[in-house]
């Protein structure tokens, strides 16, 4: 209890003081705020909180906040007071034990102060109620530590008690205290509050009057003897006033001392039990008012709320176990994220990289990498597809798989992928589909059933590109690329492709084809089988990216089985082990540096040359293509344009495609690589080509060897 020093011949009164209620909706709050909002921003912010009068005996004179604390604008519980308050969040814990409390309850109880002398608080009384919250949160532990104070003014001298307390039934008639309730019940009405802190009250045997502080001339007009004061009091005590009385008390000490000889309080308290109503539990008693010489100076204040442990000193909540386990790992997952926007990137667009929905077509090493990366960068919907199983190869180098998937056979690539994904971080969407994507080169009309089962791969493989914003393709091998990559350019999806060499890789975004309406089929001039050198050089710079080439726009022969006649060695893909991983991680910081480019997928390529320039995004270049060389440890970002004659992203593919669907995607399935070579015209080029070399070799005097062509992504013409 606080206790005014008094007269040794009367009692003292003494005040419970408040005990500050947060609630786990509050620091759920303040969680949210401190990442998406306040960040590193250690500026005072408003807040308000509640108290109410209505407890049950035994319960603590509580000033409660809640999730709805941060919004000024919320509505007050109903038969509750607002309080209003100001937040001190720090960064460190450090700067939460090296606050000057003294000066923050200083300030805050000048503002009270100045409320008072100059008639504020008369028309808003809630700036009597005022309280500081002073927290660090740590976030990484769940551990909010705080300190809180209600501030109140002291008196210079001590408040005798002439008379009381004593309970309301004891000092007023039924009829009296009938008319009290319905008396405050209509004032609330009438001031359009759910309870009135601080009130007015005049009675006689037979009537009892309320009335707001304001009206206080009018209301007493006349009345020299002594003044009655209501006190909304969250208190349960018998013998002790709440803790927002002492406020009002120094305003009446300041404002009415000299014209009365005492002063009433009636610490309202009213309570429901069994649907009943009662406030006869209410305590009523008469105080001496000590003269306040008139001073600018703000009186002396306490106010700080002691710990648990009952000295000065402040809280700390541990909420790590309470909270729901998938609710903390989704903060603790976008921490990083949120911490870059702090300081580092603080114009990076989270919620385009977070609502991507990626496709991950491929579930081996590189698609596994693909997705640890996209998960780290926040991103919640993720789909594998892959028909193969884990073998006993995989698990050292694939990171979503273990030695148990292995046995029996092996758990299907997909499924299990998704399924991990799912243990990693329960809030990740993770889908699976074991299926073939059907290949040019690979026969499909061998019987009427491959057939529909091709039919039916290409029609789920088409809605589930249309369902995706960004398209990954990491397969193995080269045709396997094809189709998802014609699905994709019809439906203007953003793709990122990654391919493995020994010590090379490429990893590359596909030009964005404009919609039709637009030109997108107007491709550029052709550049096939331009050198790195070249496509990097200056020549190539400021190209858009509804211009840029796709994976086999460097091609000048259609894709087929690569996988004939191969050895071992030539069938898989054999990498240096960090390749992968390297390879993996540049295609997702492709993706989220594409999509916070204001152009998105049509942005212009950033090349070599652009290194150090003005970077077009917050996280940097946005480039077409990296192309890797570990054996020197080297990167360099070639820009290629889009080849007319592409077999996959040319306009006459994809006008038969849009044209015939899957008639046409079975022609390609089924025929040699020089189907599509006639559609798109690199026959005629072949013949061309050949026919300039026979006149070269006619017009020297010495023959000139045969040169066999190398496709630039590894393929052998």
């Amino acid at each position: 209890m606080a206790a005014a020093m008094g007269d040794p011949g009367l009692s003292r009164l003494q005040f419970a003081p408040f005990s500050s209620a947060l609630d786990v909706g509050f620091w759920h709050e303040l969680t949210q705020k401190k990442l998406n909002e306040y960040r590193l921003d250690e500026a005072p912010k408003d807040i308000k909180g509640y108290y109410y009068n209505g407890d049950s005996v035994g319960l603590p004179a509580r000033l409660t906040l809640e999730f709805s604390a941060f919004d000024m604008s919320a509505p007050t519980p109903a038969r509750c007071c607002p309080a209003v308050g100001i937040l001190y969040n720090t960064n460190t814990l450090e700067a939460f034990k090296a606050a000057d409390k003294k000066l923050l309850l200083e300030e805050a109880a000048n503002e009270i102060w100045e409320s008072i002398k100059s008639g504020a608080a008369l028309d808003n009384p809630v700036l009597l109620n005022k309280f500081l919250l002073l927290t660090f949160a740590d976030l990484k532990k769940y551990h909010f530590y705080y300190w809180f104070c209600s501030p109140a003014l002291c008196l210079p001298e001590s408040i005798p008690l002439i008379q009381g307390p004593v309970a309301l039934d004891q000092w007023f008639l039924p009829k009296q205290i009938q008319a009290l309730e319905h008396a405050y019940d209509a004032l609330c009405q009438t001031e359009g509050v759910p309870a009135l802190p601080y009130f007015l009250i005049k009675y006689d045997e037979t009537t009892v009057l309320v009335s707001s502080l304001k009206h206080y001339s009018d209301f007493f007009q006349g009345q020299r003897t002594k003044i009655t004061i209501g006190v909304y009091d969250p208190c349960n005590l018998a013998q002790y006033p709440g803790w927002p009385l002492r406020n009002l008390l120094v305003l009446a000490a300041h404002r009415w001392s000299g014209s009365f000889q005492s002063v009433e309080v009636v610490c309202f308290r009213d309570r429901t039990l069994q649907g009943v109503r009662d406030v006869t539990h209410s305590i009523v008693f008469e105080v001496k008012l000590p003269e306040m010489a008139f001073s600018p100076d703000c009186p002396k204040a306490v106010g700080w709320e002691k710990n648990q442990k009952g000295g000065m000193g402040p809280r700390m909540v541990n909420l790590s176990e309470c909270m729901d386990p998938k609710r903390l790992a989704e903060s603790s997952v976008d921490l990083n994220l949120k911490l870059m926007c702090w300081r580092l990137v603080p114009t990076l667009d989270l919620d385009k990289v977070v609502s991507a929905k990626c496709l991950l077509l491929g579930a081996g090493t590189l698609g596994c990498n693909v997705a640890r990366t996209l998960m780290g960068w926040g991103v919640r919907h993720i789909t594998f597809v892959d028909n193969a199983k884990i073998s006993y190869s995989n698990p050292v180098r694939q990171p979503l798989y273990e030695f148990e998937d292995c046995l029996a056979g092996g758990k299907p690539k997909a499924l299990a992928a998704a399924d991990r994904l799912q243990k990693i971080f329960p809030g990740v969407n993770a889908r699976g589909f074991n299926m073939s994507i059907p290949m040019p080169g690979h026969p499909v009309n061998f019987s009427s059933v491959t057939l529909e089962q091709a039919r039916r791969d290409v029609e789920q493989l088409e809605q589930l590109i249309d369902s995706h914003d960004v398209v990954f393709l990491l397969m193995d091998t080269r045709e396997s690329r094809w189709l998802p990559a014609v699905i994709a350019a019809s439906k203007r999806k953003l793709v990122i492709n990654a391919a493995l060499g020994f010590d090379t890789f490429v990893v590359m975004r596909h030009g964005l084809k404009k919609p039709r309406h637009q030109g997108a089929g107007d491709l550029c001039p052709s550049y096939p089988m331009a050198s790195a050198d070249l496509l990097s050089s200056s020549l190539f710079a400021n190209i858009p990216g509804y211009k840029l080439g796709c994976y086999f726009c460097n091609d000048v022969v259609a894709p087929g089985d690569s996988t004939r006649d191969r050895t071992l060695d030539q069938q898989c893909t054999v990498s240096r082990p960090g390749l992968a991983m390297i390879a993996g991680a540049l295609a997702v910081e492709l993706m989220v540096s594409v999509l916070q480019h204001p152009e998105g997928g049509y942005a212009i390529a950033s090349s070599s040359d652009d290194r150090m320039n003005e970077p077009p995004t917050s996280l940097g270049l946005v480039p077409h293509q990296i192309r890797g060389f570990l054996s020197r440890f080297d990167n360099v970002l070639p820009v290629s344009l889009a080849f007319d004659k592409c077999t996959a992203c040319s306009s006459k593919v994809l006008d038969q495609y849009e044209r015939e669907g899957f008639n046409f995607l079975a022609k390609v399935f089924n025929s040699s690589h020089s189907f599509l070579e006639d559609l798109t015209g690199l026959t005629l080029l072949h013949q061309e080509t050949q026919a300039a070399e026979n006149r070269a070799i006619l017009d020297t005097d010495y023959p000139v060897p045969p040169v066999k062509r190398q496709a630039p992504n590894g393929q052998s013409a």
